[in-house]
């Protein structure tokens, strides 16, 4: 049987695996391979939102997305333009505390660097005409929040690897992966592939993988939902993206005038082989009627069609990034709580940074001191997931 020898494997072709994959590449480490099961994109990576804002709660994940954003505007400026585009995001709420809260977020954000501001009612039907927001007691806007196409940036990644010999290999069963002397071996239908590294970039499947190589992390993947839906007057594609705080829908402009909107988080465990991938009578009716109160210039909006991904969860909202174990050399980037997409690229970059020192230093583990998998050494594996896209930071946000 054929055999290859390589430095890194990466388990998982999304957004994470081939923005990891083009970072190592970009520092000369290698030889690299790609594996997934299914093809580019085909998972969560395939069904995101694509909102990409800085409005977050904390400085560490502000810093990431803001490299994020960078990388992927420097990426479609060379392909497709329209795959990122800034559009900015607003946030607003009819509930006097969250109002509050919402307020408050304003100077720690800008603290961190971040371009928001808050406005009135007036001023937020101005930006979202379908709208009515004479209700609204507070919102904020960050103009230079934008929205991107989470597949053609997952593309544009691989592409710029492969074009430095990084070798992606899709569409096969893994007969079976094992730790042996040295290193890692991966089996495949006519192949096997021994590596020095592993990394685990599988999104919702990771949880599994990681537990049948004996090093299982707090991670509960589940469901989420979204649809797009065509209103009777097209929508701009300038349209800054919303986020009811009341509801919890999102709603973004997307293609052909149409309209991007979820969430129908259901924030129970799932299976990421065997969830229903269809939207739900219940999200979609959640939407019309968010729609016939908050938006009635979309209520005649036609579904076109309604999905479902399954995502990651972690019990702090923060992912897990780093070495699982040194000494095996296995190391993990998952856990984003339905924000990959959002961060991909920073996150990338600094796993790279680390896995491309080899003096021992602790400089890479620094900037990966937030989300590194030893903070959960000697916790519980069980938890219950909850929402990612708060305004507060902890473990048990209120809005």
């Amino acid at each position: 049987m054929p055999e290859s020898r390589v430095d890194v494997v990466i388990l998982g072709a999304g957004i994470m695996g081939c923005a990891l994959a083009h970072h190592l590449a970009a520092r000369q480490v290698g030889p690299v391979v790609v594996y997934d099961p299914a093809t580019p994109s085909a998972g969560a990576t395939g069904r995101a939102a694509g909102i990409v804002t800085e409005q977050l709660w904390n400085a560490w994940d502000v810093a990431v997305t803001r490299e994020s954003k960078e990388q992927y505007a420097e990426l479609a400026a060379r392909a497709e333009p329209g795959t990122y585009r800034v559009n900015g995001f607003a946030r607003w709420t009819r509930d006097a505390e969250a109002a509050r809260i919402l307020a408050d977020s304003v100077e720690r954000l800008r603290g961190w660097g971040v371009d928001v501001r808050p406005i009135g009612p007036d001023e937020l039907a101005g930006r979202l005409p379908a709208g009515r927001f004479e209700d609204v007691e507070g919102a904020i806007f960050g103009p230079s929040d934008a929205v991107v196409t989470p597949s053609t940036i997952t593309e544009q990644y691989a592409e710029s690897a492969r074009a430095a010999g990084v070798d992606f290999t899709f569409g096969v069963p893994m007969r079976s992966l094992a730790r042996e002397i040295g290193g890692w071996a991966l089996e495949l239908p006519g192949r096997t592939v021994r590596a020095r590294r592993l990394v685990v970039a599988a999104g919702a499947w990771s949880k599994r993988l990681l537990a049948g190589l004996g090093h299982a992390l707090p991670l509960v993947p589940y469901r989420t939902q979204a649809a797009v839906l065509r209103p009777g007057t097209p929508t701009p594609d300038t349209l800054p993206s919303g986020h009811d705080l009341d509801t919890d829908v999102y709603a973004r402009p997307e293609a052909a005038g149409r309209i991007l909107a979820g969430d129908g988080t259901d924030l129970r465990e799932a299976d990421p082989e065997t969830f229903s991938p269809g939207g739900d009578e219940r999200f979609v009716g959640h939407l019309a009627e968010t729609f016939a109160h908050r938006f009635p210039g979309w209520a005649d909006a036609e579904l076109v069609r309604a999905w479902a991904g399954v995502i990651t969860a972690t019990p702090d909202r923060r992912p897990i990034i780093g070495p699982v174990d040194s000494s095996e050399g296995l190391f993990a980037i998952t856990g984003f709580n339905g924000f990959g997409v959002m961060r991909a690229g920073g996150a990338a970059s600094r796993l790279a940074e680390l896995m491309a020192r080899s003096d021992g230093g602790t400089e890479g583990l620094d900037a990966l001191s937030p989300v590194l998998p030893e903070r959960f050494v000697g916790r519980s594996l069980e938890f219950v997931p909850r929402p990612g896209f708060t305004l507060e930071g902890g473990d048990a946000p209120r809005f």
